[in-house]
């Protein structure tokens, strides 16, 4: 998968939760998906590569950082919590929406239950 479309999948994937807010806090460069306020997902480009940096249960950061090579610690994020996916051969459309979606469920489940939107 290539840069654009990991960009386009992770923002059309985002957008279609329900109350996903799409904000740019830090500046144009940066969309940040929230749901109730938590950022879940966040895309920019670093040093000329398009990534997603996305909320991630550890146990399943660090299986996932051993397995691509295009899945990193999160940029600027707690490193225990958070991915990058980059661009390359191993990342396709499936397993970019799985990780945005449970992003997603990951911040609406540690949401109190009068705030979940689900």
């Amino acid at each position: 998968m290539n840069g654009r479309r990991l960009l386009t999948v992770t923002a059309r994937t985002a957008e279609q939760l329900p109350s996903a807010t799409l904000t740019q806090p830090i500046g144009p460069d940066y969309d940040v998906f929230k749901v109730a306020g938590k950022v879940f997902v966040m895309t920019t480009r670093v040093r000329g590569v398009d990534i997603a940096t996305l909320k991630c249960e550890p146990p399943r950061a660090l299986a996932l950082s051993r397995d691509y090579p295009e899945i990193t610690p999160g940029y600027h994020m707690n490193k225990r919590h958070w991915i990058s996916i980059a661009p390359g051969p191993d990342i396709d459309e499936h397993l970019v929406e799985d990780l945005v979606v449970g992003a997603y469920e990951l911040v609406v489940d540690g949401l109190p239950r009068s705030r979940r939107p689900v």
